[in-house]
């Protein structure tokens, strides 16, 4: 559906919290808006607030207490921007917009648009109605109407991509809004996803990432138990395809018949993000984990023992109510004995509407933050002793775009090992040897820091591939769209 006129196109923003899967959405949010007619705001929007697009999409996180607090207060500052720009439109989306759906337009009448996790490609209608109507339109689908891997997509990246195999959770984790708000698990069938990817190697992608909140439990509402393990195997085969992650796993469900797949599978990289929440088998009986510390150590060491060059990371829950200084000190003792290459840390925060929010025994936030602070501590540590590990090992990295760090007047870029470590690289001297983002090779580690690493040595064994090609050809048409855009600006002109 076009709304706009092709002459005079309305432009859009896309600011987005939370997840991958958020991260997602937004791509799915950008390719329905531009089907119906939007194009990108060239204005970059200032710290945290949009600027001056037609049209400006929050796409929200309802799991973590500070992305709501940002939200309502872009929100705030938001009343000022729109009424500085008639005519422009605010939409909001996203787990929050699902579960306040009726806060949303209380505390922000000036928002147009409040719509589900379930209905992204109704946002285009729902805009021209608001429009139309001069009334805000709120719209919330309590089932999925399109599986959002149907719909148009603008993808943030031309050589790596998401590739959704579900949506949903079956899981009750106590402290999580998300299967209340996304549903019960829906896959999607082996052949959709297998064509995804074979579509995206097609147009230059290199890496991709299998996207679920579960993604160990896909195929079983289909009665196929080891569909994850042989979906990887798939993704082995697909040609041109480099490199296959996938997010995020539960350990509960978690075979030995994925561990054989990421072994036996060359393109499957290996890195695991593998949550603990808690090293506390208390806490996590709390938390409704079905696994206990043992069974997540165990898994820890299968893994190691068919990867062992594989890094680990995880998700750690500081302050679950009733948590102790003994459970926070297993917690810590957990940590030291897995060794994790890095780890996601979170005070806990009451979610409204989940059984932990209503828990005894809440944790005063003071003693919150100085667990929060030890454990950081301990973690960056370990973080920074494995890292010392890869000092003088050869490594594969896959760029991306963006310029890395600046030491001492050395430019570098960035990528990503194929254990998926951050890595800056000294910039080559002549163009002839610079990687372009999509482009790999195997270069030396020479320093290690608690979150990445840098090479100074030269690069070997540049490899150009299509991803690279891919970046390139999307950087010349960008450049010529905008050039064809500004009155002055003559293309091919010195």
């Amino acid at each position: 559906m076009t709304i706009t006129q092709p002459n005079n196109p309305h432009t859009y923003q896309i600011v987005t919290y939370g997840c991958q899967m958020n991260v997602h959405d937004s791509e799915r949010i950008a390719g329905v808006l531009e089907t119906a007619g939007f194009v990108p705001s060239e204005t970059l929007p200032q710290p945290g607030v949009p600027a001056d697009a037609d049209v400006v999409v929050f796409n929200t996180c309802a799991v973590r207490e500070n992305a709501g607090n940002r939200l309502y207060g872009n929100l705030g500052h938001m009343a000022t921007v729109k009424a500085a720009h008639p005519g422009m439109q605010i939409a909001v989306g996203g787990c929050m917009a699902q579960q306040d759906r009726a806060t949303v337009i209380a505390r922000a009448p000036w928002v147009d648009v409040v719509f589900g996790t379930n209905n992204l490609g109704s946002l285009p209608v729902l805009l021209e109605r608001a429009r139309v109507e001069h009334t805000s339109q709120v719209e919330i689908k309590e089932a999925l109407e399109i599986f959002p891997s149907n719909l148009p997509t603008r993808r943030e990246s031309p050589y790596s991509a998401w590739v959704s195999i579900s949506v949903g959770c079956n899981n009750t984790c106590t402290f999580c809004i998300v299967p209340h708000l996304r549903g019960h698990e829906t896959d999607r069938e082996p052949e959709a996803v297998l064509a995804e990817v074979r579509a995206l190697v097609a147009v230059g992608v290199q890496e991709i990432t299998l996207l679920g909140q579960n993604v160990n439990t896909y195929g079983v509402e289909r009665g196929e138990r080891q569909a994850f393990a042989k979906l990887l195997r798939a993704c082995g085969e697909v040609d041109g395809l480099r490199r296959v992650r996938f997010t995020s796993p539960h350990p509960k469900d978690f075979t030995t018949d994925v561990i054989a797949a990421m072994a036996e599978t060359p393109n499957v990289m290996p890195s695991l993000h593998m949550p603990l929440q808690s090293g506390s088998d208390k806490v996590l009986r709390r938390m409704h984990r079905p696994y206990r510390r043992e069974r997540f150590l165990g898994i820890l060491n299968d893994v190691r023992c068919a990867l062992p060059d594989a890094a680990i990371t995880t998700d750690i829950i500081v302050g679950f109510p009733g948590e102790t200084d003994i459970d926070f000190e297993a917690t810590l003792d957990l940590v030291r004995q897995a060794r994790f290459a890095a780890a996601f840390t979170f005070q806990y925060s009451k979610r409204p509407g989940t059984p932990a929010a209503t828990m005894p025994d809440q944790v005063p936030h003071a003693v919150v933050q100085e667990r929060y602070e030890r454990l950081v501590a301990v973690i960056e540590e370990i973080s920074w002793e494995e890292n010392q590990r890869q000092v003088g090992r050869d490594v594969e990295v896959l760029f991306a775009e963006g310029e890395g760090r600046k030491d001492a007047g050395t430019r570098r870029l960035s990528g990503r090992a194929r254990d998926n470590r951050l890595i800056h690289v000294a910039l080559p001297d002549t163009v002839e040897q610079r990687p372009r983002p999509g482009d790999i090779a195997t270069v030396q580690v020479t320093y290690a820091a608690p979150h990445h690493l840098i090479c100074d040595a030269p690069l070997t064994g540049l490899i150009r591939t299509a991803g690279g090609d891919a970046w390139e050809a999307r950087e010349r048409a960008e450049i010529g769209m905008s050039n064809a855009g500004r009155p002055g600006i003559v293309q091919g002109a010195d």
